[in-house]
């Protein structure tokens, strides 16, 4: 089994832009390995998520972006994918895609996007996923005709800087099969809609639908959102508070130091350790033999 991959998931606070930055600057600075940034384009409150990528991107050197998750409705995957290949070439090939099928229907139709039902939308996901690989495999032009997305000739590009993650915010049986049959990697939040319990039940729909779809289960990454203890204890109670933001990852447990992220490696890899107050991202190394869908499940 090897080291899982730690980060931070940052709320894009446009009311505090100091602190915003200053989590995914100190993310980076500390030697952890992921910064993900939720995709919230109604909340009046929020940077747009791929102007605050790209602008982090310019002030990092090594972590790796991750939207977690897009929201497909209001992002059309042509612009998607140019968006994400764009940024992969100008960050030296450190963006993965963390993408959602959507929510919170009401405000995305005020917004200027569709209504979709659970079917169109995972139906529209599927279709957004031929497009976005047809975008970055080398493709000189693109003809689809979907449902949803209806694309004739579209000539896509930049090429990306590497092969880019498509990592899915699945919940559902259907969109958990999705997963392992088109998915390179499953992007949920531990917290109202999936308990560790339920984790492990997921985690057998996608290993079983990779292996129908000819693949290996351990092509499908596991990455999970952690959400602070106080916020896992608040969530037994009653709805966890929405975007929460704590106090920048690096600094809430022992300060900005590459022994930092090493220490909180360590813990996730025992029980979750004391855990940092602000909501963190884990990418394991669990293969498919290990009983927990993540270390710190166990």
């Amino acid at each position: 089994m090897t080291s899982p991959e730690i980060g931070a998931f940052i709320a894009p606070d446009a009311t505090d832009p100091a602190t915003t930055l200053g989590q995914i600057v100190a993310a980076d600075e500390s030697g952890l390995d992921l910064v993900a940034v939720q995709d919230h384009p109604y909340q009046r409150r929020f940077f747009d998520t791929w102007t605050l990528l790209a602008y982090a991107a310019g002030r990092t050197e090594r972590v790796r972006l991750v939207t977690d998750v897009a929201n497909l409705p209001l992002r059309p995957p042509v612009v998607l994918a140019k968006s994400a290949a764009s940024l992969d070439v100008l960050s030296d090939g450190r963006v993965e895609l963390g993408l959602g099928a959507g929510g919170f229907w009401d405000a995305i139709v005020s917004a200027g996007g569709p209504r979709r039902n659970p079917k169109e939308a995972v139906d529209a996901l599927v279709e957004a996923i031929g497009i976005l690989r047809d975008s970055w495999d080398g493709h000189a032009a693109i003809n689809r005709h979907g449902q949803h997305y209806d694309i004739g000739g579209f000539h896509p590009g930049p090429h990306p800087a590497h092969r880019i993650g498509i990592w899915l915010g699945a919940y559902g049986p259907r969109m958990l099969r999705v997963t392992g049959q088109l998915a390179d990697g499953w992007l949920p939040s531990l917290g109202d809609h999936l308990s560790q319990e339920d984790a492990l039940l997921a985690q057998a729909v996608i290993d079983e639908a990779a292996r129908a779809a000819g693949r290996s289960p351990d092509d499908v990454i596991r990455a999970v959102n952690v959400p602070p203890r106080r916020e896992r204890s608040r969530a037994a109670r009653g709805p966890a508070r929405p975007n929460y933001r704590g106090p920048p990852l690096c600094h809430s447990a022992g300060g900005s130091s590459p022994r930092r992220s090493d220490r909180l490696r360590s813990a996730v890899g025992r029980r979750g350790g004391p855990g940092p107050t602000c909501p963190f991202l884990v990418r394991s190394g669990a293969r498919e033999s290990d009983p927990a869908p993540w270390p710190m499940t166990r």
